[in-house]
């Protein structure tokens, strides 16, 4: 059985371990980490030992690591935070695993602030994508800190930020921490967007005002296709359909039909850990939803134009909740091209503004395997009345 020690370390050129630590490098002949780490602990290790490079792939890597029985690892930090130890305990089950962790770079930048850090909600943009960022600023944390890598830099989290409406935060931000070149210093987003930072760093967004997330936005709030206010789900109607779809206890939805985008924006500021793909035939949608999302402080939502049931859905991420906002008198067709995509207990939630449309949304849902569920008559002011209809994959 494969044994690994994973050793976190910092930057710093001039490190202390623990006489454990000490006796272990001594006695050990094959390591491995980054090739920063290699510089930070070349002089330190045995004579004639053996070095893997962690690079990508990551298969090649645990090629490498199979010939050998014990194997000591240098990662950055607490290699549990996001770490390597994550890993090799994902790869290799049933290896040995012991970790002797550091203070990760996060840590480091909360004490170099002097910044109380328990309640700060931590994420990692390091080969990852911006979901975890969007979800905490939608849901108005006061404390973010962010891993970064060269794609997802602070001043691009900053741009993010900042197009969309967040501008409520200043930026602490860390430089090659531990290193003689360490800098850590504080900025506006908007100062943040235009500098450089040198690598490796990381941030800490700390929250200077409260942003407004609104529950129940009215219509005339949102920009509208051509102006025209018949072409949005009325705000009553937007928030039972959103409670029909059972959302705090799913984790993709479709809007299909999104024209303004409303649903999608609603049910993104309520539930910001969703995976939300919006699907609009007119190209007018597309300006439509990015202008609605940024108004609303809503980034994340991933918009597809075209015929619905021309596209070929399997690239985008399964859902197990679907909102139909349009279906163009295709709603037959609409619906047999999602219940097989659906999960068993998977839901599926209509507007129907006529018997008509009705009659046929009961149809298509029992001819492909749902069972309805529930529907709720709804009058809106003056507007004729609305059966919002809820059906269960089975």
């Amino acid at each position: 059985m494969q044994e690994f020690h994973i050793i976190g370390i910092t930057d710093s050129r001039e490190l202390s371990f623990s006489k454990e630590v000490q006796v272990l490098i001594a006695r050990s002949h094959v390591f491995s980490g980054g090739k920063r780490h290699h510089e930070i602990m070349a002089a330190m290790l045995p004579e004639s030992s053996v070095w893997i490079d962690i690079t990508v792939p990551l298969d090649a890597v645990f090629e490498c690591y199979a010939d050998y029985q014990e194997i000591v690892v240098f990662a950055s930090g607490d290699p549990l935070f996001f770490g390597f130890a994550n890993t090799v305990m994902r790869k290799l089950p049933e290896a040995v695993v012991k970790v002797y962790p550091s203070f990760n770079s996060l840590q480091l930048l909360a004490h170099k602030a002097l910044l109380p850090y328990h309640d700060m909600r931590t994420i990692s943009l390091t080969g990852r994508p911006w979901k975890a960022l969007d979800e905490a600023l939608i849901s108005g944390e006061t404390l973010i800190g962010s891993l970064t890598d060269r794609e997802k830099t602070p001043a691009s989290i900053a741009a993010r930020m900042q197009a969309y409406g967040y501008a409520n935060y200043r930026m602490i931000v860390g430089e090659q921490l531990g290193n003689e070149e360490e800098t850590v210093a504080e900025y506006s987003v908007e100062e943040a967007m235009e500098r450089h930072f040198r690598m490796p760093n990381c941030v800490i967004l700390k929250r200077i005002t409260v942003r407004e997330r609104p529950f129940g936005i009215p219509e005339e709030q949102f920009e509208l296709l051509d102006g025209r206010a018949n072409m949005i789900t009325k705000m009553p109607v937007r928030l039972l359909s959103l409670s029909l779809l059972d959302l705090r206890n799913r984790s993709v939805m479709w809007d299909v039909g999104f024209c303004t985008g409303s649903v999608s924006i609603e049910a993104k500021l309520q539930f910001p850990h969703l995976d939300i793909v919006a699907f609009e035939k007119r190209e007018a949608g597309r300006q439509l939803m990015e202008t609605n999302s940024r108004r609303f402080g809503c980034p994340g939502i991933t918009t597809v134009i075209g015929d619905f049931l021309d596209m070929p859905l399997e690239k985008f991420p399964m859902p197990d909740a679907v909102f139909i906002g349009g279906h163009g008198g295709k709603l037959g067709e609409m619906i047999k091209k999602i219940a097989p995509l659906l999960p068993v207990g998977g839901t599926l939630v209509f507007n129907s503004v006529s018997e008509d449309s009705r009659n046929q949304f009961e149809k298509a849902i029992d001819d492909n395997g749902l069972k309805l569920e529930q529907v709720i008559r709804l009058t809106v002011d003056e507007h004729n009345p609305i059966d919002t209809l809820k059906a269960i994959k089975r």
